[in-house]
């Protein structure tokens, strides 16, 4: 009889397991992406080589970094649409003061800061004023990205002083992974940055009273001030970790690419929210996971490669994403009418 007992608590236990991995959305986002992996592969002789592998890894790590911050603004019930602007005005000023001749150990920590500044601003406007985020963050756009056109005067920048081949190996360099039986895998940069990040966001969101009070004012905002959260200071903590991940990419991206244009970044908020929404996060707050905005990234990313190597023009993309973002959305309405049902 305990045997038996046993047997249904492990079966019961094991059961709803397997019965909520099955109902999250991240799990079947990491099934499509691994799908799409495989058939690509299949269709395709350049897809799985690692030089096509080492840029599609690099190309999604800039816009996953974007997705983390998003995906704790969306957390809260919030939207920032300033992420593009907010990575060329960091990207433009690391450019300009390293140009001037100026030290990247000066440079690194003005372009963060210009972040924050931009983030903090968001988010007094929206926690303590009391203006809408999609407003508010639709206004700095335009802002930041016109500072970044006067930074510059709307010049190309490309030459960074004497610290560029530090800049350069920043955001264009890599590690190489040995693993026995194989070629070193090459591991690029922005990646090992986003790994980091990863690690951090899921720590925080999961395991830090900060992170508790992110899903609390998402969940319910109202009940959340009754209990005791500080609303207001931690909506303006998440816009400036989200302004923080825009120009820690914004840095990244401009020493890939060895130059930075004003045109950087230029509707980039699209694919980030896209990523966070597709991993997962819910657009009405309360839900989402740093994991599955990187897993929405990465969906992302191998779409728009296997348009290019199937020969499909990359104009598609924008629906796929499209597409993608409304499939995502009703997933998500589905199991919460399964869940109220």
């Amino acid at each position: 009889m305990a045997a038996t007992l046993e047997e249904q608590i492990d079966r019961r236990a094991h059961g709803n397991w397997l019965g909520w991995l099955v109902s999250q959305q991240t799990f079947w986002v990491s099934v499509a992406a691994v799908v799409a992996f495989v058939a690509l592969s299949l269709a395709s002789d350049v897809f799985a080589t690692q030089q096509n592998l080492f840029n599609v890894t690099r190309n999604f790590a800039f816009v996953a970094i974007i997705a983390i911050g998003m995906t704790a603004v969306i957390i809260t019930g919030g939207i920032d649409l300033s992420v593009g602007a907010v990575l060329v005005l960091s990207g433009m000023v690391i450019g300009m003061t390293m140009h001037a001749g100026l030290s990247i150990w000066l440079a690194v920590p003005l372009a963060l800061g210009v972040s924050l500044a931009v983030g903090a601003f968001n988010g007094l406007m929206i926690a303590y004023v009391g203006v809408p985020p999609f407003v508010v963050t639709l206004g700095v756009l335009s802002i930041a990205r016109s500072l970044a056109m006067v930074l510059s005067n709307n010049r190309m920048v490309y030459e960074f002083g004497p610290d560029q081949p530090r800049l350069l190996a920043l955001g264009g360099g890599f590690v190489n992974l040995s693993l026995p039986l194989m070629d070193p895998i090459r591991i690029p940069s922005p990646v090992i940055f986003l790994l980091v990040l990863l690690v951090i966001a899921s720590i925080a969101f999961r395991w830090t009273r900060w992170g508790r009070h992110l899903y609390a004012i998402g969940g319910n905002e109202r009940a959340a001030t009754m209990t005791g959260v500080p609303v207001k200071p931690v909506k303006v903590s998440v816009y400036m970790f989200c302004s923080l991940c825009a120009g820690i990419a914004g840095i990244l991206e401009v020493g890939w690419l060895g130059t930075v244009t004003t045109s950087l970044g230029q509707g980039m908020e699209l694919s980030v929210i896209a990523a966070s929404v597709i991993g997962g996060t819910n657009l009405a707050g309360g839900i989402g996971t740093a994991f599955g905005a990187v897993v929405g990234a990465a969906l992302i990313e191998v779409i728009r490669n296997s348009l290019i190597l199937l020969g499909i023009s990359t104009f598609w993309q924008g629906t796929f994403v499209g597409s993608f973002i409304i499939v995502a959305v009703l997933f998500d309405r589905l199991r919460a009418r399964g869940a109220n049902d």
